[in-house]
C-alpha cells in the first residue's frame, strides 16, 4: 500500500503563499536543498494536483531544453516527467503535459483505492486540495520545506479546522536557512 504524503514548501509562519497569491519566495534554487527534494520525492510515482500548481509544475515538462541547466534541475525534471499527474478541476479542459489526467472532484474513496493499488508513494500538493485529503484521513505523512521568510498571510499549509497526532520522523537543515520537518500521522 502506497503511503500519501502532503509536501509544499512553505515560510516560517505556516504559508504557502503570500496574500498576493505570490510562492516564488520558496523555491529551491539552492543545489543542496533540490537535490535532497529530488532524493524526498524519489518514490513518488503519483502527484495529486490542483489546477493553478499544475499549471506552475507543467514548467518541468520543457524545463531540460533551457540550455544549461544544472544536473540537479535535470534530475528533477525526468522525475516529474515519469510521475503520473492527476489534476482536480471543474475548468480544466484538458492537460498539457505527458501522464496526465483530468478529474472533476476529488473523491477520498478514489483516492484511497489508488493508494491501495499503487507500487509507489502519492504526493497531494496545493493547500486547498491536500486540506480535502486531510480531512478525509487519507494523509499518511507532511513534509514541509520551511523557507527562512516570514510572509505574515495567504494560504495556510494547514486547514483550520483539524486536529492530529504526529510523530517527527526527521528534520534537516540546510545552509541557506531552509529545513525539512518531516511528520507521519499517529493513527
Amino acid at each position: 500500500m502506497a503511503k500519501l504524503l502532503y509536501g509544499m514548501l512553505t515560510s516560517l509562519d505556516g504559508y504557502t503563499e503570500d496574500g498576493q497569491g505570490q510562492f516564488g519566495w520558496g523555491a529551491p534554487e539552492d543545489e543542496e536543498v533540490h537535490s535532497y527534494v529530488n532524493e524526498l520525492a524519489s518514490p513518488v510515482g503519483t502527484y495529486l494536483y490542483g489546477r493553478r500548481i499544475y499549471e506552475t509544475m507543467v514548467y518541468w515538462e520543457t524545463a531540460p531544453a533551457i540550455p544549461d541547466q544544472p544536473q540537479f534541475v535535470l534530475d528533477w525534471a525526468r522525475q516529474w516527467q515519469t510521475a503520473e499527474k492527476i489534476v482536480y478541476s471543474r475548468s480544466f479542459a484538458e492537460p498539457r503535459g505527458a501522464r496526465t489526467r483530468i478529474e472533476r472532484e476529488f473523491d477520498p474513496d478514489a483516492v484511497r483505492r489508488l493508494k491501495a493499488s499503487a507500487k509507489q508513494d502519492i504526493i497531494v500538493a496545493g493547500p486547498e486540495l491536500a486540506a480535502q485529503a486531510v480531512r478525509a484521513g487519507l494523509v499518511d505523512e507532511f513534509q514541509m520545506i520551511v523557507c527562512p521568510v516570514i510572509v505574515v498571510g495567504g494560504k495556510r499549509f494547514f486547514p483550520d479546522d483539524i486536529r492530529l497526532d504526529l510523530e517527527l520522523t526527521e528534520v534537516r537543515s540546510f545552509g541557506n536557512g531552509v529545513v525539512v520537518l518531516r511528520y507521519s500521522v499517529r493513527r
